[in-house]
Formats: C-alpha cells, sequence, structure tokens
C-alpha cells in the first residue's frame, strides 16, 4: 500500500494512504495519524466530579469536558494521565484505575484516548500550558446531567469518560 505524508506538525501527520478493504476493493484514505490520548474522571469525593470549563481557539468557545490529553513520546498512558490531572485540576490522584479506551474519530484517525478514574485527591497546585484557559469545576451528579441534558455537555470523549463510571 502506498503512503504519502501530507501534513507534518509538531504531534499530528496527515497521510493520503491506499488501503485495501476485507471485500478485496483499494480505497484512498486520508489519515491524521495521532500519539494517543488520556481521559481522567476525577472523583473529589464519590459525590462530586471534577469538570474543566475550557476555551478551545479552534472551536471558539468553551466546553465543559473532564481532564485529558496528549500522550508525549515514550510516556504511558497511566503517566501522561497522573501528569495531566495535576497540570488541569490541581490535584493528584491517590488511586487511578483504568476504565476503558474510545477510537473518538476512527472514520480518519488514529487517536486512542485511554480513559482512567481518579480518586483520593490532593491539592498539590494546577500548572496549565500556554495554551490552555481552563477553570476547574466541582459538579455532583445532579448537574452534570441537567448540563448533558440541556445541551450544555457536549465534548465526546467526556460523555463517554461520564458514561463508563455511571453518570450519564
Amino acid at each position: 500500500m502506498t503512503t504519502t505524508t501530507a501534513y507534518a506538525g509538531t504531534f499530528l501527520t496527515v497521510e493520503h494512504r491506499q488501503a485495501l478493504l476485507p471485500n478485496g476493493r483499494s480505497v484512498q484514505v486520508e489519515c491524521v495519524n495521532h500519539p494517543g490520548a488520556v481521559l481522567i474522571v476525577p472523583f473529589a469525593s464519590p459525590q462530586r466530579v471534577i469538570l474543566l470549563r475550557q476555551y478551545r481557539p479552534v472551536i471558539e468557545d468553551w466546553l465543559y469536558e473532564l481532564p485529558a490529553g496528549t500522550i508525549e513520546q515514550g510516556e504511558k498512558p497511566l503517566a501522561c494521565a497522573r501528569r495531566e490531572i495535576i497540570e488541569e485540576t490541581g490535584f493528584r490522584a491517590g488511586i487511578m484505575r483504568r476504565i476503558g479506551r474510545i477510537y473518538p474519530v476512527p472514520g480518519y484517525s488514529t487517536e486512542i484516548i485511554t480513559m482512567f478514574a481518579a480518586e483520593r485527591l490532593t491539592r498539590v497546585g494546577m500548572a496549565c500550558e500556554d495554551d490552555e484557559v481552563i477553570e476547574p469545576l466541582i459538579f455532583n451528579k445532579k448537574a452534570v446531567r441537567e448540563l448533558f441534558q440541556h445541551g450544555r455537555l457536549i465534548d465526546a470523549k467526556t460523555i463517554c469518560g461520564l458514561a463508563l463510571c455511571g453518570w450519564l
């Protein structure tokens, strides 16, 4: 199969690939190669979860999201999750357990998001990156469900993570 790189960025590449399907057909696909990411469901208590109100410049809007981040080269998903929860919420997790994985956009990306539930949180201080505008907020289950029901919780990875924990 032939592959041509159309774009190479700091952590993403876009390729044109010739792919052979199980039915024997050959098709041209565009593929975003992504190193993978993590998502964390941080429980401030069994009845309260931390969501981020985060500005996303690509869509020029604010979203409610769970903490998440891209895995750095050579980094394991658990190490990334431990780093990201501190950076984005200001809390360290005493317990981090894997709850699942998702392909958020398998039609054009190789990205896999590994999801973790975080418990026994200890405040250590936020360390956001320069391009992050984040406000951590604590919600109970009823408030999270209301955000979802009123169309204010629309980030797909966050919806998946909350659903895996029985919050939606």
